[in-house]
């Protein structure tokens, strides 16, 4: 009945501190319990009341699970995510396929870049917003499912049954040249194969041939730790500190340090971060700022460094304890102040927490008339008309000027009629989304990226 009673050590003092407050609950309830207006089950009283109420006083991050929740976290932990391997893009009422990943089952059954997506297991999409056709997609990856796609250039619509199968998404998701001997990486999580992959990715590069790395962990949300350390130590010699844990118990202290007999890469490093870079992702930028192995690019970083522990207890409940944070090799705490944290302030240094970079430079701001455009799915609309007109595009392929005045006379055609000068400020922009967009159906998304690169101004000043 008292599975909670071990947490209150964190917030009492001695054990008979802990006796007598254990002792009041129970006086406290046995009264509602007798008195109440309305009857109130112990299993309410514990498992709604007092314990989420004292887990509220640690740390927001702290939490128990009743015995519902916890099969859910355990399902959520062991489950394994199932999909077609297909990126698509969703508008309103539209879905359209932008890349099928090699092998997966949706490309085998034969659906193609620029193919639109008119129904999902008899469900129709074009009456559909965004936040349901994502909901539709969603249950549609867990059973077999039937679709019916238009495809341009074809008079026929046509159907593909496509049955879901267990994916295993890369977490290094982009690799490109930026400039000869200058590679570019893009990491968006990190799992137990990340650090493989990151130095995958390297050797395609051209490896210790290498002038300078990108190395993007922007919107990276983090991960698995190890997994993070090891990309670290890619970058740096045995024994340096990479990470250090704190914590108010002696027992978790802990300094992390490079394992001996690490290969590591001397060229320099550039990396980037947003305010979405989290955890895993900050400790790895944290370890390679304060060991001078990298140039730190982009916007701070969010400030999750906390050690969360989940303890199975009886009746098949748990709690998820904040049990110590995340510090760099210079001391800096990685996690930003935490409302309610009953953490001894001797174990924290002052900090905002997050990663501060080196050089402040924020992403391109999208204009009213880019926003406008944006929003109407004008970009994929008529870079999947343009694509079915003209049929060949080559990778030479560059949006003249009269390709330029016919999106314009596309867009009047919807009722987005700009201003001169709205225009011609615009100009070079929309040049490279339709490209970016045209060569995302006709070569794949990561074709586009590198087009969207191009004009990035984070990774402009990095390379």
């Amino acid at each position: 009945m008292f599975a909670w009673m071990p947490v209150l050590a964190l917030l009492a003092s001695t054990p008979e501190d802990i006796e007598a407050s254990v002792k009041r609950f129970i006086e406290i309830f046995a009264l509602v319990e007798d008195h109440a207006a309305d009857p109130v089950s112990a299993e309410r009283a514990f498992y709604e009341g007092a314990i989420p109420g004292m887990m509220k006083r640690l740390d927001p991050h702290s939490a128990f699970f009743d015995p519902g929740q916890f099969d859910q976290l355990k399902e959520l932990e062991n489950s394994i995510r199932k999909g077609f391997g297909s990126v698509v893009s969703v508008l309103p009422g539209r879905v359209v396929v932008l890349q099928t990943l090699a092998g997966a089952p949706s490309a085998r059954a034969g659906i193609a870049p620029g193919d639109e997506i008119l129904a999902i297991n008899n469900i129709a999409l074009n009456r559909l917003e965004p936040e349901q056709l994502i909901a539709v997609l969603s249950q549609a990856r867990q059973k077999p499912a039937h679709l019916v796609v238009r495809r341009y250039g074809n008079a026929r619509l046509l159907e593909f049954t496509l049955i879901p199968e267990d994916m295993q998404a890369p977490t290094v998701e982009r690799v490109f040249t930026l400039t000869p001997g200058v590679g570019y990486v893009r990491v968006t999580s990190f799992d137990v194969h990340t650090g493989k992959e990151i130095r995958s990715a390297i050797e395609r590069l051209g490896g210790a041939k290498l002038k300078a790395l990108v190395l993007d962990l922007r919107n990276n949300t983090g991960g698995v730790m190890g997994a993070a350390l090891e990309a670290a130590s890619l970058f740096l010699e045995p024994g340096r500190k990479l990470v250090s844990v704190k914590g108010r118990a002696a027992s978790v202290a802990k300094d992390i340090e490079v394992p001996a007999g690490q290969v590591r890469y001397e060229f320099p490093v550039a990396v980037l971060i947003n305010g979405k870079s989290a955890s895993a992702a900050e400790i790895v930028t944290g370890a390679l700022q304060d060991q001078k192995r990298a140039m730190v690019l982009g916007e701070v970083s969010f400030g999750k460094g906390l050690v969360q522990s989940v303890y199975p207890l009886s009746q098949n409940t748990g709690i998820a304890l904040t049990t110590a944070f995340y510090y760099t090799p210079s001391g800096r705490s990685i996690q930003k102040p935490l409302p309610g944290s009953q953490l001894d302030a001797a174990t924290k240094r002052e900090t905002q927490g997050g990663i501060q970079p080196d050089l402040v430079v924020y992403p391109e701001a999208n204009s009213r008339l880019g926003m406008v455009i944006e929003a109407t799915g004008s970009f994929t609309s008529f870079a999947t008309s343009y694509r079915d007109r003209v049929r060949t595009i080559p990778l030479a392929f560059e949006v003249t000027p009269a390709i330029l005045d016919e999106f314009q006379a596309y867009l009047s055609e919807r009722q987005i009629r700009p201003a001169v000068v709205e225009w011609s400020r615009d100009r070079e922009w929309i040049r490279s989304r339709l490209k970016q967009e045209i060569f995302n159906q006709q070569f794949g998304v990561e074709r586009g990226d590198e087009i969207e690169l191009e004009r990035d101004p984070v990774v402009l000043r990095a390379r």
